[in-house]
This record gives C-alpha cells, structure tokens and sequence, in this order.
C-alpha cells in the first residue's frame, strides 16, 4: 500500500472529509489547529468562528466573535495560541484562545494599514508582526508595546507576503506582478532586488528556507519557482491552471508544490526531477526559420516585395517565428507546460512521446478556492472561498504516505 501511494498514480486524488457552512459571506482565511479535530475561520461577514469536531462527526462553532470589520487575512501561532485578524478597516486584532478552544479574549489592536489588510505574519522570535495592505505598503510592528516599528511603501497594493525568520528577510508580492525582497531592520529596511517575470498581479507566495526556494502564483495562472538561494537566480515556469492560482504551499519532505485556483482546480507538482527552465523570448525582424519579415520589418518587405508576417515565439527554444514555421502545439511538462503550447516545427519533431508525460496530478475541489493552507504534518488541506464554504481535505493520497503519521481517515 505505501509503495502505492508513493508512485502517485493519477487515479489518486484527494479525499473530502468535511464541509464546514455557517458563513454569511465569503470566507478570507481558514487555517487548521495542529494536532486537534479544528478549524478557524474568518470571513467578509465580520465574524471569526473556531469550529471543533464533534463526536457526530460535523464541526460546530465553539467560538463565533464579530467583528468591527470584514475580515480580509488570519494568522495563527499554536504554541501560543494568538491569533491575529486583518480587517478591511486596516486594522489588526490580536486574540488569545483558551486551552480548550472554547474562549477567545481580546488582547490589543494594531494600527497597521490605512486599508484592507492583505497577509500577515507573526515572528515570535523578535515579537514582530508584519502585514501587508491595499494602502501599498509593508508595516512591521512591536506585538509587546502595539507601536509600529517600520513601513515601506510601494508604488501598486501588496497583495501577498511571506517571511524568513532566519534573515528577516520579507518577500512582497503586489497587484503590479512584482515581488520586492526586503531586509527588515528594527526601525528601517532596505530594498534587496526586485523580482519580475508574471503578467498579472501576485496571488500567493511560499517560502521554502531549507532548500532557499520562493514560489509565487499569479492572476496569469502561472507558477514560477524563484531560485533565491542559487547563484544563477534560476527561475522554472509552472504552467496546468486555468484560472488564477490563489494559494500555493510546497511540501519540503516530499518535494512538491500544492496549488490552487479560483476555479477549484487542485493541482499537485512533482518537483523532485531535473527541469528544464524555459527560454527567453529572442527578439527579431524575420522569422528566425524561414527569414521571412515580420509585419513592422517595412525594409525587407519592400525589398522582397512581401507582406510582413505576424511575430510568434516557440516556448521550446524561445525563436521568433511565423505562423507557418509553427503550426504544431504540443505540452511539454519539463520545462512546466502541463499545457499545448506553441512550439515551431523543428522542436515539435524533437518531442518524444515521453517527453509529454505530465509531472503534475491535477484534481476538482469544486468550489471557488480564495484561500488554502496545509497542516503538512498530518497530510491535511483546508479550502474556502467566496461560496461560503470550507472543505478539508485529506491529502495523504496524492502527496506521499510518509507525511500521514499518526493520520487516520475520518
């Protein structure tokens, strides 16, 4: 059995082990409780909920507080049992959960942003808490004295936010497509590069501080794997949604990259192979095939007395050809094209028929998915999105049996 669900065959998918409802409107975050039968939510309709297993199997509210604000972003530190709620008012509430999940006392709240809280994350290590907002900055503050230690501003919304605690290094993603890698300092940070490579606007970012990988999702519906820690700054293209890819988790024991989008596709990449980084697009006046000119090329049409042709690239080898040297489409999962893309005719020819095996799995979690996080530990996932409600999901089948100790099925 366990050398089964090792090989990951594609009749594996996820098993849905419960629907959580009770929301007036859609909900912005659920996170699961380590090691109990339990999920936080928070939701546009104001409201943080702790919803506990029961013996009949459903999950009902043990704790339902509402809010001055629709809450927008949720962080949760178990050991201490804080939780902190971003609201769309821009500010951040800090709450304390009993022991038995049955009570949550209000501790203080933080000033943060001037609008929508975006992400946010709690460093206990130097009692920091950082988030980012649609008022387009970073804002880190002192959980100890509530005051605010720094901010950074940018030039679109920050969306999304990931953290290393090691290096106190903070990666923004924002509405542009960018990701700004920050340095953050006590009371002032400086900017370390700028990372540009989606066409849409940043949906999600995963750190990875082992192996010093940082993934980001788009509204393009692409994945790019961003090689921090490598000296080439070598960056692989993931491309199987067909919608904007809302959340991501990368699972370093099993080495693979979780990834949802807005239309409840669920998608498992085998990251664990040597992969092909796509080329960069070359720029040209003819096709770089034929030679014939392209429609801007006035010189050559004129010297050949040809109309110009319109510009396409081969995803393959990244040339610059015309429509006639690439009639062929093809997928080509190494270089992270789950897809048929565009390639011209030579490459086409150079595609084995292994070469087009997928490396990824890729699931219906049917429901809008706006947010998703993993308890890794137990091979657990937990959705939600702005139907207003929330799955959880045992994902032991298509993720490795070795993350699923101590895990049964509910």
């Amino acid at each position: 059995m366990a050398a089964e669900i090792h090989s990951r065959p594609q009749s594996r998918r996820p098993v849905l082990l419960s629907k959580v409802e009770g929301h007036q409107d859609a909900v912005s975050a659920a996170l699961l409780i380590p090691k109990e039968d339990g999920v936080i939510t928070a939701g546009e309709d104001r409201t943080i909920r702790v919803w506990l297993k029961r013996d009949s199997g459903q999950y009902w509210p043990s704790i339902y507080h509402t809010m001055a604000s629709p809450c927008s972003a949720m962080a949760y530190h178990h050991d201490s049992r804080r939780i902190f709620v971003g609201q769309d008012n821009g500010a951040i509430m800090e709450f304390h959960i009993s022991e038995d999940f049955n009570k949550m006392n209000f501790v203080k709240t933080y000033p943060a942003h001037q609008n929508r809280v975006s992400a946010i994350i709690f460093c206990l290590a130097s009692e920091w808490l950082i988030s980012t907002g649609h008022d387009k900055c970073i804002s880190w503050m002192c959980t100890r004295s509530g005051s605010m230690l720094g901010r950074h501003y940018f030039a679109s919304w920050a969306s999304c936010l990931q953290y290393d605690h090691e290096t106190q290094h903070a990666f923004v993603g924002d509405y542009s497509g960018q990701i700004t890698l920050l340095k953050l300092e006590q009371n002032t940070c400086s900017v370390i590069t700028t990372l540009k490579g989606h066409e849409g606007s940043i949906t999600s970012l995963w750190w990875d501080p082992v192996q010093r990988l940082l993934f980001s999702g788009a509204s393009d519906h692409s994945i790019i794997m961003w090689d921090i820690g490598g000296r080439k700054g070598r960056t692989l293209l993931l491309q199987g949604h067909h919608d904007k890819v809302q959340a991501i988790c990368y699972i370093q024991l099993t080495r693979q990259l979780v990834s949802c989008s807005a239309d409840g596709g669920i998608a498992v990449w085998n990251m664990d192979i040597s992969r092909e980084e796509a080329p960069q697009w070359l720029e040209s006046d003819s096709c770089q095939k034929c030679e014939q000119p392209f429609f801007w090329n006035i010189k050559q049409m004129w010297d050949s007395k040809t109309i110009g042709l319109r510009q396409h690239h081969c995803r393959k080898c990244g040339q610059a050809v015309c429509g006639k040297c690439s009639t062929k489409r093809s997928s080509y999962p190494i270089m992270g094209f789950e897809f048929q893309v565009r390639v011209c005719d030579s490459c086409f020819e150079s595609i084995k028929d292994e070469d087009r095996t997928s490396l990824a799995t890729f699931h219906e979690g049917k429901h809008n998915i706006s947010h998703m996080s993993m308890d890794i530990s137990r091979g657990l996932m937990v959705t939600c999105g702005s139907d207003r409600i929330v799955k959880i999901w045992d994902m032991t089948p298509v993720v490795g049996c070795s993350l699923a100790t101590g895990f049964s099925s509910r």
